[in-house]
C-alpha cells in the first residue's frame, strides 16, 4: 500500500544522514539498512544503497 500524498514521502533520517555524508565526500560505499518503508530519493540514486529484509531464521 502506498503512502498518502498528503503526508508526503517517508525517508528514514539515519539513512538520509549516511547518504548525505557519502555524497559530500563523493564516496561510493554500500549503505546497509533495514528501513524498508523508506522512500528512495533522487540523491540516493547513484550511491550504493542496500535494503535488507528480515528473513526471520537468519540474520546477517
Amino acid at each position: 500500500m502506498s503512502r498518502s500524498v498528503k503526508k508526503g514521502p517517508y525517508v528514514d533520517l539515519n539513512v538520509a544522514k549516511k547518504i548525505d555524508a557519502l555524497n559530500q565526500k563523493n564516496e561510493k560505499k554500500v549503505v546497509k539498512t533495514w528501513a524498508r518503508a523508506s522512500t528512495v530519493t533522487p540523491d540516493m540514486v547513484g550511491s550504493n544503497l542496500r535494503l535488507g529484509a528480515d528473513g526471520g531464521t537468519q540474520a546477517r
